[in-house]
């Protein structure tokens, strides 16, 4: 975890005081259940609950004096419990095994994280949306292969990327239910220490489902999907982040990220405005996304269980979501503050002498029964020279000066094919579907 670009929210719940009260959960309710059931005295919850009910403070630095010996963090863990509450601390971990502890938590952090994911796409949804009706109709140029296309709006451009996180939303609700699992099966998930009631019971105080089948530890393959997830919701992010790095280019400037009194864009260049919060943006998704590859891997593990997936999981778990959640508060906030040119934008639009309404005079040459390719001959030939002019010529003017053309369409009804509100017809349409 890099605390530069890290939120306390999302990095507290990683922190080692974090866990260990989520492994004490984890035991005490087990401890509570098989007290019901009989396998240990009801005083043995009791007492755990009892001690903790003060609240204590958890002394990670006295568990990690004990693991220094013992080498194993759960033992580690349970010892100095023990050392806290007495005698009836033995009961804890009855028939359990490590990764019951352990993945159960993980379970644990990463619907919290989860948690805080959604809310974070929300916030962004709102921001996108806000502006994406500030911006409806705001007349933009659209580009395939980074040329000019055919106009659109920059609300258009906005509702798209509300279209695509809001997708996002639903992959994280769903990895969230894919990851939210329980197991407290011991040694090789058969249960034959520990009764599947225990299980049961804390994955219900834990809000989580029970694993149908742990085989000592939870599946990988619901990890690697999480971790997928994550990724694809990385690629969303640099989606926008790029567009806007596009559209802050100096040839372009149709909008640009906020640069705030004070700030200094380079050392060297005091002119310099870079676009510094979505080249970041596009560096950390290059990051999340290069979590999800060890997360695959993990999923083949040796017969019923093995730990290379544990170390990868100490960084990837932590990384990916503290990362991740950095970056929609941030990509937000960008979308929040972004600087919009209407008056620079509908200069880019015009800037190629029309062309890009060539489209509409192909159309309406075939529809006035010139050949599709003998139509398309004669648009081409006019557009091009308006292309190697820079723009200097007009393609109206070219056309309406264009004996063939004008054979086959009036003046009047060619200039009509030069409105730009045509290409918003449909605006509405699109909002409705995308907004409601």
């Amino acid at each position: 975890m890099v605390p530069r670009y890290a939120r306390p929210a999302m990095t507290a719940l990683w922190e080692p005081e974090a866990k260990y009260r989520i492994w004490f959960a984890i035991e005490a309710h087990a401890t509570e259940k098989l007290g019901e059931l009989g396998v240990v005295p009801p005083s043995a919850a009791k007492a755990l609950w009892d001690w903790w009910a003060t609240n204590p403070k958890i002394d990670v630095d006295a568990i990690d004096a004990i693991e220094a010996v013992t080498k194993h963090d759960v033992i580690a863990f349970l010892t100095w419990v023990a050392e806290q509450v007495g005698d009836e601390a033995r009961f804890m971990h009855q028939g359990m095994t490590s990764s019951d502890v352990l993945d159960t938590t993980l379970s644990v952090q990463l619907v919290r994280a989860t948690d805080m994911l959604i809310d974070d796409v929300d916030a962004l949804l709102g921001a996108i949306k806000t502006r994406a009706m500030e911006h409806k109709y705001t007349p933009t140029i659209g580009r395939s292969h980074g040329i000019h296309a055919e106009p659109v709006t920059f609300g258009l451009k906005l509702a798209q990327a509300y279209a695509e996180f809001d997708r996002c939303r639903a992959r994280l609700v769903a990895a969230r239910d894919e990851i939210a699992t329980c197991a407290i099966s011991g040694a090789v998930g058969t249960f034959a220490n520990v009764d599947p009631r225990v299980e049961a019971h804390v994955a219900e105080k834990l809000g989580l489902a029970i694993e149908p089948v742990s085989t000592q530890v939870i599946p990988r393959d619901r990890h690697a999907m999480y971790f997928a997830t994550l990724a694809v919701v990385a690629g969303s992010i640099e989606r926008l982040a790029v567009e806007i790095r596009h559209l802050q280019r100096t040839e372009v400037l149709e909008a640009e990220e906020y640069f705030s009194p004070g700030q200094k864009g380079s050392s060297a260049m005091p002119h310099k405005r870079n676009p510094i919060l979505t080249e970041n943006l596009t560096g950390q998704a290059r990051m999340i996304r290069a979590f999800a590859l060890p997360a695959l891997e993990n999923v083949a593990l040796w017969h019923e269980r093995d730990i290379s997936h544990s170390s990868v999981e100490r960084f990837i778990g932590p990384d990916a979501t503290i990362t991740l959640d950095f970056a929609l508060a941030r990509l937000t906030g960008v979308v929040e503050k972004l600087l919009i040119y209407p008056e620079r934008m509908l200069k880019n639009l015009d800037s190629m002498g029309c062309l890009v309404h060539s489209q509409r005079v192909l159309l309406a040459l075939t529809q006035a029964g010139v050949s599709r390719d003998d139509a398309y001959a004669l648009v081409q030939r006019n557009a091009l020279k308006v292309w190697e002019s820079g723009g200097a010529l007009s393609l109206l003017d070219l056309l309406k000066a264009d004996p063939q053309v004008t054979a086959a369409l009036p003046e009047a009804e060619l200039e009509e094919k030069f409105d730009l509100a045509y290409h918003f017809a449909h605006v509405d349409t699109i909002f409705a579907r995308v907004f409601g």
